[in-house]
């Protein structure tokens, strides 16, 4: 077994007024963004690679949450589906001024969360992701 995981985060838990609403809204945004391969969902959660969601028994989260975004098309497809989803718009695609290349777009989720996506330009990665397998 391996996992692929980011480089900084291990985990991000929300917790959701309407589990159902917040899976229609993230199915399409990870769609949009190409990464529908990594969703998994159960009748009490669902989870997208290092994000884990469930439905609240208290207060409900509230995080500024970014997702990169390989080019400025995925951005404005991001965009598109988390509006057509249920999302509202804090924010249109377009450059921003906190670095030169720096192209996002803002929504709130249904809980109202500011989720982005972001392109920071072009770039060469040296691997898509980093792969674990897990000693035996």
């Amino acid at each position: 077994m391996q996992f692929h995981v980011g480089r900084l985060i291990d985990h991000i838990h929300l917790r959701v007024a309407d589990l159902d609403a917040s899976k229609r809204f993230y199915r399409a945004v990870l769609d949009a963004l190409g990464k529908s391969n990594v969703y998994r969902e159960s009748e009490a959660h669902f989870s997208a690679d290092e994000l884990w969601v469930d439905q609240a028994d208290g207060p409900v989260s509230r995080v500024h949450l970014a997702f990169q975004a390989p080019d400025r098309q995925t951005v404005d497809a991001f965009h598109a589906a988390a509006l057509a989803a249920g999302g509202r718009d804090n924010g249109p695609p377009g450059e921003r001024g906190y670095h030169p290349g720096y192209y996002g777009a803002f929504v709130l989720d249904p809980d109202g969360n500011n989720i982005e996506a972001v392109f920071h330009g072009p770039a060469d990665r040296s691997a898509p992701s980093v792969v674990i397998t897990p000693a035996s």
